[in-house]
């Protein structure tokens, strides 16, 4: 427990587009915004070697180099960026209090959450290779697909996001392998219809992802088992995408806010509002739909501006 307590206007939990953004338009509000940048300063992005469709970016721009670009702009304007993460936190009073790295303590007046989502992979090593890599594994089509356009790709899932993306990529590439772990599908009967449907999209029931081959630095191919067999076989491909979900960074705040059945903070529709006054979400940590660089900002410049409003009503 620290000896001091430290008081602030605007405090900012969590980086990426949606944390950097509110600081811009918080620190050019007055609101002297404190950020902490949490386990990943930067968020997903600093693990997306490129990014084509951002606006602006005409030749488009590596995911670290962006982070980096937003983090200098919010600097500019006197935001103030720290390394760190909340560990703990208290919304039962009118001072939201909150704890960094279980040791200094905060009274904050207004808090921004954006403290993101976190893909769920399968845990291999060959998948933890070739993502790091920064190509050849992704857990957003949206995102990457294009990279793969007229190629063959794998995807792993069985809900209704792992259909949507898999009927995405087949617009993009030449063939797409669905690997369903278990006998039947997750998701809704007419998402599952519409991927039975597609032409291009091969279907296998019952399989467990075991490797991904490549050269080390490019994939391709995808080994699978059967488990209904027991047969192992080796998929061509040059993509291999992730579909199994996301876990929102949200644990220190259920206590206090409110939060759907998986963990996404519930905010009112049209605002940044959470259910406790002055604490707001940005970002990904309540997008389980689009996921995207370019709404995680839409929604931290709407957070700023919603703190703002607070603030001004309780002057």
């Amino acid at each position: 427990m620290s000896d001091t307590i430290e008081k602030i206007k605007c405090l900012i939990i969590g980086s990426g587009p949606a944390g950097y953004t509110a600081a811009i338009y918080a620190a050019r509000a007055n609101m002297n915004p404190i950020l902490y940048q949490g386990m990943q300063p930067g968020g997903q992005l600093t693990t997306t070697n490129e990014v084509e469709n951002f606006p602006g970016y005409v030749d488009g721009v590596t995911g670290p180099e962006m982070m980096v670009q937003l983090q200098e702009q919010a600097k500019r304007f006197g935001a103030d960026i720290r390394d760190g993460w909340a560990t703990k936190v208290d919304f039962s009073g009118d001072i939201h209090k909150v704890w960094i790295n279980d040791s200094i303590e905060l009274h904050c007046e207004t808090v921004i959450i954006s403290t993101g989502a976190t893909a769920k992979y399968l845990g291999l090593p060959s998948e933890q290779h070739y993502l790091n890599m920064g190509g050849g594994v992704s857990a957003c089509a949206v995102c990457d697909g294009f990279f793969y356009r007229n190629q063959e790709v794998v995807i792993v899932g069985a809900g209704d996001s792992a259909c949507e993306e898999a009927h995405y990529l087949s617009k993009l590439c030449k063939k797409v392998t669905m690997l369903v772990r278990s006998e039947k599908f997750r998701a809704s009967k007419i998402m599952e219809e519409r991927v039975r449907k597609t032409e291009n999209i091969e279907i296998l029931m019952n399989h467990d992802t075991v490797e991904v081959l490549g050269d080390s630095n490019v994939v391709h191919a995808i080994k699978a088992l059967n488990k209904t067999t027991g047969e192992t076989i080796e998929i061509p491909a040059t993509g291999f995408f992730v579909a199994i979900g996301h876990k929102p960074n949200t644990d220190i705040f259920k206590d206090y806010i409110t939060l759907d059945e998986t963990g996404y903070i519930i905010n009112t529709p049209g605002t940044s509002n959470t259910n406790v006054a002055g604490v707001f979400v940005a970002g990904d940590a309540a997008d389980h739909v689009y996921r995207q660089a370019i709404t995680a900002a839409g929604t931290g410049c709407m957070a700023a501006l919603d703190a703002e409003r607070y603030l001004a009503s309780k002057e």
